[in-house]
């Protein structure tokens, strides 16, 4: 587990999550995504960036690779510690994951691992934030959820699979051990919901918006059973429904969006890119989050949701 991370000697520990970035050729759109990310680096001057996944649109880049470099580069020039984790457009066509964590791992600044031999997935991997007194006050998963389901009469997209979750068990366990059987507080990060996000629009009180249906697997594997009942995961955020920015609380866990960043996919009229902002504190439960728009527009709380009957999908 990497040991760079630290809480502030205030005690903070900030995130930006940026995603769906859909870096194609450097053009236009691509040269706003950059210019927004840069923005909001120099706004906020968090302690780790997370990308979330769909950092290129691997199908319409003449060279992904360079692209993926190219679409990282704000982050790396930033000199903050950074990780990106895999979405269902980052390995279409002829490039993959695998390749493109070699990248990754080549650039200044990445805290990203290559993920244990046996486990599905690329780039699964776990990071500690040490507190004052150099213990782990909190842990971060970042987790391949896949891209497409390979299952004949399974369509849709994919799914964390069993020996992912197994492994999340395991260093979940590993972490609670060390720290005296407390559960270690977390964060888990990932491309695709699972079907828990259709779920808590539905029937709780959520903060944000949701412009698209929730575009989860057709396949519930169990992850959220496993944060629920392994205990100490305080929140666990995505990406892929561009227009969905919403955060809302089941069992304990608050589950949420990020905000779509880049310019060269879909959105809403409107509907600004921008960046989520998560922020932990030493010894306290749960975190602060709010989003940063392109205006430079903070939004902190988001709009209330109550679920009704006729918002289920």
């Amino acid at each position: 587990m990497s040991s760079s991370l630290k809480f502030r000697a205030d005690g903070t520990f900030t995130i930006v999550q940026f995603t769906d970035l859909h870096w194609t050729d450097g053009g236009k759109k691509d040269a706003l995504t950059r210019a927004l990310m840069e923005r909001i680096l120099e706004e906020e001057r968090p302690d780790l960036v997370v990308l979330t996944g769909d950092v290129i649109d691997s199908l319409r880049c003449a060279d992904p690779l360079r692209s993926f470099r190219e679409a990282l580069s704000a982050v790396v020039g930033s000199g903050i510690p950074w990780a990106a984790i895999f979405g269902n457009h980052d390995s279409e066509g002829d490039v993959a994951r695998e390749r493109l964590l070699d990248v990754q791992l080549e650039l200044a600044g990445t805290i990203a691992q290559p993920s244990p031999h046996d486990i599905s997935g690329v780039g699964n991997f776990v990071a500690r934030i040490e507190d004052a007194a150099g213990r782990t006050g909190a842990a971060l998963y970042f987790l391949d959820s896949g891209a497409y389901s390979e299952l004949p009469g399974i369509d849709g997209y994919d799914w964390v699979r069993a020996n992912q979750i197994a492994w999340f068990r395991e260093q979940a366990g590993a972490l609670r051990r060390d720290n005296g059987g407390i559960p270690v507080p977390a964060l888990l990060f990932l491309h695709i919901p699972f079907p828990e996000y259709r779920e808590i629009w539905n029937t709780r009180v959520c903060r944000g918006r949701r412009f698209e249906k929730v575009h989860a697997p057709g396949i519930n594997s169990g992850l959220f059973a496993a944060l629920v009942e392994t205990g100490g995961t305080a929140g666990v955020f995505c990406g892929h429904d561009h227009i969905n920015d919403y955060i809302g609380e089941l069992d304990g866990i608050r589950l949420g969006y990020g905000r779509a960043t880049g310019y060269n996919t879909y959105g809403r009229w409107f509907y600004q890119r921008g960046a989520r902002i998560i922020r932990l504190r030493d010894g306290e439960p749960g975190f602060s989050t709010w989003l940063r728009l392109a205006n430079g527009r903070k939004v902190g709380p988001q709009p209330r949701h109550s679920p009704h009957w006729f918002s289920r999908a």
